[in-house]
């Protein structure tokens, strides 16, 4: 660690400087903002140490760039730009993996707000010209106020550019990802041992089932990405029906229905969900859309999906939510920027408050929050084997996004920062026999 001399107004100790005319090195800024805490060994470009020389983890912050970004981002916004660009590097952990260091950043390095003065002379020993913001890396979706201003939130063009921005990367990425079953939402583990494809496959009997799918009846599979349930009903003699806004998804999945001889039961369409025309469906999946959604817009959702069902159709909702309802619905920092442009999430008690006030029966609700946990492990896990691959089909700057995304989404998942929820609902009319007592599948 760097030596201190000297003390703060509040009697934290200064950092010896590394530059003339007193000012603090990078390193020493740090320290102070870390309390002098820091879990990992940092590098900078000015030659500045600090942290414990035998972490298993370091950062290398490479460039005056990387300066700017950190100071000017805010939380993790600044961080991510200046790793996705190469002006900070990490050791210690794969780029499609780097878990381990965000879990150790998570648990044991807590920035403090130094007193003025102090803060007053790291602004000083930054320089002014790295306080003013610079052009982000390419690849990251303009700020909010921006995207307002240039289109209503959730209009059917906006919706298909942020679904665009994120499923549309390439289909071949996303085969290193996400393996053979090609699903991009919460697997459900049937046990320990269980891999990543049979969790995924696992999911799918779990939704099949709740929805008491049965030879003959009609699915809608709304943001049903490359068509992974709409083939699984399609197998046991189910006619269904997938909708997704990505055109590649589109693609893939009648690709893969052909493929398998499903032409006649299965179908997948490139459009908005509520472009469907269709009614009287005997079920409705809805798996991963809701984050897209937007919360206010929630009503007219579940009241238009409730409008293609029959009485007594049953509906299932499966989305991430926040573990409260307190916090505004809104992603900020380096998930709205670069993940998932407007996507927004709130807690499940708001999700079932809108269902029920659209006249819908909610019969069944569980958190799938560790099974979220164990799926993005095996994800990143796949994207390690394929690191080279990947990086060869969508560049560095995009395969490190994803890696950074998906284990920060794991430490999440595993802190209760958000959860999964799968609400199953019905549609009020129907047979009051229809649904057993007591399913399999509740707790």
């Amino acid at each position: 660690m760097t030596t201190t001399k000297g003390r703060a107004s509040t009697g934290q100790r200064m950092p010896d400087t590394a530059e003339p005319g007193g000012k603090l090195s990078l390193a020493a800024v740090l320290e102070i903002l870390a309390g002098g805490r820091l879990p990992l060994r940092f590098t900078a470009y000015d030659g500045s140490t600090a942290g414990p020389p035998d972490a298993p983890f370091a950062l290398d912050l490479k460039t005056p760039r990387g300066t700017s970004y950190l100071a000017t981002g805010g939380g993790d916004l600044g961080l991510a730009r200046a790793y996705i660009a190469g002006d900070l590097e990490i050791r210690g952990v794969h780029p499609g993996d780097p878990y381990e260091l965000l879990k150790t950043l998570a648990d044991s390095l807590v920035f403090t707000r130094p007193p003025a003065r102090t803060m007053l002379e790291i602004v000083r020993s930054i320089g002014i010209e790295h306080l003013r913001p610079i052009a982000p890396p390419p690849g990251e979706a303009p700020p909010r106020w921006r995207r307002v201003a240039e289109g209503m939130r959730h209009s059917k063009a906006r919706d298909a550019e942020a679904i665009h921005h994120h499923y549309d990367v390439s289909n071949t990425f996303y085969e290193f990802v996400l393996g053979p079953s090609m699903t991009y939402t919460c697997a459900c583990y049937p046990d320990d041992a269980a891999g990543l494809d049979a969790a995924q496959e696992n999911k799918y009997r779990l939704v099949f089932e709740k929805l008491r799918l049965r030879p003959g009846d009609r699915l809608l599979d709304v943001g049903c990405g490359w068509g992974g349930m709409v083939r699984y009903a399609a197998r046991r003699g189910v006619r269904a029906t997938g909708v997704t806004l990505s055109r590649e998804q589109t693609a893939w999945a009648k690709r893969a229905i052909a493929e398998e001889g499903l032409d006649e039961l299965a179908e997948v369409r490139y459009g908005d969900y509520r472009d469907i025309v269709e009614g009287r469906f005997d079920a409705v999946s809805s798996i991963g859309l809701l984050e897209h959604i937007g919360v206010r817009n929630y009503p007219a959702y579940f009241e238009f999906l409730q409008s293609r069902l029959r009485p007594g159709g049953l509906l299932l909702n499966h989305c991430i939510t926040r573990p409260e309802n307190r916090t505004a619905p809104a992603a900020r920092g380096f998930i709205d920027r670069y993940v998932f442009p407007d996507g927004e999430l709130t807690g499940s008690g708001r999700i079932i408050t809108d269902a029920q006030d659209a006249g819908l029966e909610v019969l069944h609700e569980e958190n799938l929050r560790q099974h979220y946990a164990l799926t993005l492990r095996d994800w990143c896990a796949n994207l390690v084997e394929h690191w080279d691959e990947a990086v060869a089909e969508v560049g560095l700057p995009t395969a490190k996004v994803w890696g950074l995304y998906m284990a920060g989404s794991r430490l999440g998942f595993e802190n209760n920062g958000i959860q999964l929820h799968q609400v199953l609902m019905a549609k009020p009319g129907g047979p009051s026999d229809e649904l057993p007592l007591r399913p399999w599948w509740t707790p």
